[in-house]
């Protein structure tokens, strides 16, 4: 028997999407604080102490699964979105930078997905989001982004969201992929996960694709995407002023001396 509250939504938009989550009376939806973009009235908003689920034992449990979630960088609270109204109203989420926003049914999935910790969005009221170690020493000790991901378990609706464009791959069994950690948005536990060195040192040192790569094996489906926000963050970061007001000419032949023409020398 289903545990999970079963919405209905709609995606709107192209490169900048957002969710709208249409809720019967009694239903309800978890989200990461600041995901919201606008709530109907009768939409009552709390905040819960742990993953989201209801399945959470006491006060011992509810400190277990906040712990979880705050060593994956996340929030110890999570925000709950009832329809406290007599009909059906609307909540919205927006994605929190370009891409794609890819609804995934838990239940077609097998009851689990694997996802990185920023690509979640929300989720139908009832689906636990907890914490996945990966068990190879790779992994661990170089996986970065990769590293701590976020286990999500139901049978109901999750939203994630991933930069720039999405693709979906299913590989067979024993087919690898390897990617950028941070391209990675979601896996089925069916897929192995493990860091693997570059080639050698000197494309390790000097091939600007960083040194290590995620390896995936099959069987089963993953999501990946092309703008990972920590490579949006980084060329906003080369391409802004500054200390002392001078900016980086990205691409620019006059460099510095560019600085000086416009007076900024």
């Amino acid at each position: 028997m289903s545990t999970m509250h079963e919405v209905d939504y709609e995606i709107l938009g192209d490169d900048l999407q957002f969710v709208k989550i249409e809720l019967d009376p009694g239903e309800a939806v978890v989200a990461e604080a600041g995901a919201m973009m606008y709530v109907e009235d009768g939409i009552q908003l709390d905040t819960i102490f742990g993953d989201g689920s209801q399945q959470q034992k006491g006060f011992m449990g509810a400190l277990m699964s906040a712990g979880k979630r705050l060593l994956t960088g996340e929030s110890l609270f999570m925000t709950v979105f009832h329809n406290e109204g007599t009909g059906k109203k609307k909540v919205a989420f927006a994605a929190p930078y370009p891409g794609k926003i890819q609804p995934l049914h838990l239940a077609e999935l097998g009851g689990e997905l694997i996802c990185q910790k920023d690509s979640f969005l929300c989720a139908a009221k009832g689906v636990s989001i907890g914490i996945a170690f990966s068990k190879r020493f790779g992994v661990g000790l170089f996986g970065g982004e990769g590293f701590i991901m976020q286990r999500l378990t139901g049978d109901g609706w999750t939203f994630v969201h991933a930069g720039g464009t999405l693709e979906e791959r299913t590989l067979a069994p024993g087919e690898t992929l390897r990617v950028d950690t941070g391209c990675l948005v979601a896996l089925q536990p069916s897929v192995t996960y493990d860091i693997q060195l570059v080639g050698s040192v000197k494309t390790a040192l000097f091939g600007g694709e960083g040194l290590f790569f995620a390896t995936l094996r099959g069987p089963g489906r993953v999501w990946l995407q092309s703008l990972p926000f920590s490579r949006l963050a980084s060329r906003i970061y080369a391409a802004a002023p500054q200390t002392g007001g001078r900016r980086r000419e990205e691409g620019s032949i006059l460099g510095g001396l560019g600085n000086l023409l416009d007076g900024d020398g």
